[in-house]
């Protein structure tokens, strides 16, 4: 008996299996939200993890903060007739401005469709996951969770030094004197400086502008600028100063989810989206 055919042939079928029970279970779940969501009656739940970045492609072997992916979630959400109030699980530590800002808009829209939008803080919600929080009709966060860090930066690395010490030279040919703006060939000029602290500038009002329109009723634009430096906060210490309202886990959120919409306690959960990459395999 061939037995490495035999082991790859087990392997093989245990992956079709797989296959075919993870399809058997999405279309069960795309038909009926899944066999603990009762009608109008489940917190619809979003997780936005990791860097949020836009990756090409949308598929399994997409990271969690794959933006498309959560861009469909959230879709997903707002169509969905059945649930009233949706549950962002954020544990980011931000990533893109532009994916940040295109995630806060599709929850701009949940709540424009009637949902009510509650935030759950993880480990870390900074930078533009604090952001697309921001939005939020209520945000939870732990004691201990990483928030704030609102403002923007540039990053430009310049090798000259160590390309003359190799011996690398290169040489750029460009239609006009921006062009190669951030090369790491060689330093940025004082007007390039100024171009890309004119950029960031722009973009951190734009963090302003979305945090104080959402957080309107709990802090004033004032305190929110003597805050708004970049600096990290506990989630006790966001809660003291108006960036988050309440203190708890998942759980306690869902709970708050809940009571927000009318909903029975410890309400079933919908969830949009796989929790993993892998989830294909093991449903």
């Amino acid at each position: 008996m061939n037995y490495k055919k035999l082991v790859i042939g087990v392997f093989l079928g245990g992956v079709i299996l797989s296959l075919l029970l993870a399809t058997s279970l999405q279309y069960k779940d795309k038909r009926t939200g899944g066999q603990r969501a009762v009608q109008g009656e489940a917190v619809g739940l979003v997780r936005i993890e990791g860097v949020l970045t836009e990756e090409a492609g949308n598929s399994w072997l997409s990271t969690p903060g794959n933006l498309q992916n959560i861009l469909d979630n959230l879709r997903k959400a707002q169509q969905d007739t059945e649930v009233q109030v949706v549950l962002l699980r954020i544990n980011s530590p931000g990533g893109s401005g532009a994916a940040g800002q295109e995630i806060a808009r599709e929850v701009q829209r949940l709540k424009e469709a009637g949902k009510t939008v509650v935030v759950s803080m993880g480990e870390t919600a900074a930078s533009a996951g604090y952001l697309i929080a921001a939005g939020a009709d209520r945000i939870v966060a732990n004691p201990a969770t990483l928030t704030g860090s609102i403002g923007v930066y540039m990053e430009f690395a310049n090798y000259q030094e160590l390309f003359d010490k190799l011996g690398i030279e290169s040489e750029i040919i460009k239609s006009g004197p921006y062009k190669d703006m951030g090369s790491y060939s060689r330093p940025l000029t004082e007007e390039e400086r100024k171009i890309a602290q004119s950029m960031v500038n722009d973009t951190y009002q734009q963090f302003i502008d979305a945090v104080a329109a959402g957080r309107k009723e709990h802090i004033s634009r004032e305190q929110l600028q003597e805050i708004a430096d970049g600096r990290v906060l506990t989630g006790r210490q966001a809660q003291e100063l108006g960036l988050v309202d309440d203190l708890g886990n998942f759980y306690d959120a869902v709970q708050i989810a809940a009571e927000l919409a009318g909903l029975k306690e410890d309400p079933p959960i919908k969830e949009y989206g796989p929790r993993s990459r892998w989830s294909f395999l093991i449903p």
